[in-house]
């Protein structure tokens, strides 16, 4: 089966999980998920009782966000490998799907599953270009897009998709927050998974557009002066992991909401502890506590502002028991709930 979409290279395979029954309370990830059609296949989950279905991306006033979400892979590592990090991000994406098949479904929404987009060799921009395609055309088609990295070079790839897509063409004031524990603004002479977001200043200043940029979970000792310097002066706002209490954290993602129409929001899994996510190229020292990173989940899932998210930096060969994929698995069920 050729993918459906021309710029994705390996279509969905099966999904597998544990089998309960096949009426509405039994359902798991693996029964709900359908490769993508265009759009046009039901779900399953729409006849379930007692789902709530809250808010996510119908619009700014919040509400009922009834459109289907698709789920798109990016296998790369040269971002990482470029960035002398320790590669194996390319297999994130099967990791993630393997974890999440056998979870319980609770989401009120069609999902679908577009298959991979793969970076063979070090051509990385070729795939961030048809990666970026890919999500233009799955947003333009109604659709809540989630792209499975990847090294953290995965967000430059979902930008270009957002920021070509109609929400941002028509005018709306994009916002891009980053779950991360580095600011991600290096300049390089060839983008690795440590440019994406300078990349992105740059393509919002060359568009005039204003740069509206966040970070929760910085860490001091892993970014230099210079980034911070950088970041000071493109206007980045961010909060250091030892500020980020629950309340705090809370208060400063509201802010950011307000000042946007639409979300592309970012999670490097190095953002959390490393006990946590171990299995990431570069673990945490210190690290934002899960419950305050699953709390900003569900506070940008029920803004009514989410366009676009990913999830990047999971490298299942340095993960223990699958530990990180789980974590992984868990956030984005609650970003699409």
């Amino acid at each position: 089966m050729a993918p459906l979409i021309p710029d994705v290279d390996l279509p969905p395979e099966p999904w597998e999980g544990r089998f309960d029954g096949d009426d509405a309370a039994h359902r798991r990830w693996w029964q709900a998920v359908t490769a993508y059609d265009g759009g046009t296949a039901g779900t399953r989950a729409e006849s379930a009782p007692g789902t709530a279905r809250t808010a996510g991306a119908a619009g700014a006033a919040g509400g009922e966000d009834a459109r289907p979400a698709t789920l798109l892979g990016f296998a790369s590592d040269e971002g990482v490998r470029r960035n002398k990090g320790r590669t194996g991000a390319a297999a994130a994406p099967a990791a993630i799907r393997k974890v999440l098949g056998p979870l319980a479904f609770h989401l009120d929404r069609a999902v679908y599953d577009a298959g991979d987009v793969v970076v063979p060799g070090g051509d990385l921009e070729a795939g961030q270009e048809r990666a970026g395609r890919a999500v233009t055309a799955l947003l333009d088609a109604g659709q809540v897009t989630a792209v499975l990295g990847g090294g953290h070079e995965t967000a430059f790839a979902s930008y270009l998709g957002v920021s070509a897509s109609a929400a941002v063409r028509d005018g709306k004031r994009l916002g891009i927050l980053n779950l991360d524990a580095h600011f991600d603004l290096r300049d390089e002479p060839l983008a690795t998974s440590g440019t994406p977001f300078l990349q992105m200043a740059r393509a919002e200043a060359a568009a005039g557009r204003d740069f509206r940029y966040a970070v929760v979970g910085i860490s001091e000792p892993n970014n230099t002066r210079a980034l911070f310097d950088t970041a000071k002066g493109l206007g980045v706002r961010y909060l250091l992991d030892e500020d980020c209490e629950a309340d705090r954290v809370r208060t400063f993602v509201a802010g950011f909401l307000d000042g946007i129409d639409v979300l592309y929001l970012t999670i490097d899994l190095d953002v959390l502890p490393a006990a946590v996510a171990p299995g990431v190229s570069a673990p945490a020292a210190y690290g934002v506590p899960l419950p305050v990173i699953a709390a900003v989940c569900r506070q940008v899932a029920g803004s009514g502002k989410l366009l676009h998210l990913d999830i990047a930096e999971l490298n299942p060969a340095l993960d223990v028991d699958g530990r990180t994929a789980r974590v992984a698995a868990r956030l984005l069920a609650t970003l699409l709930r």
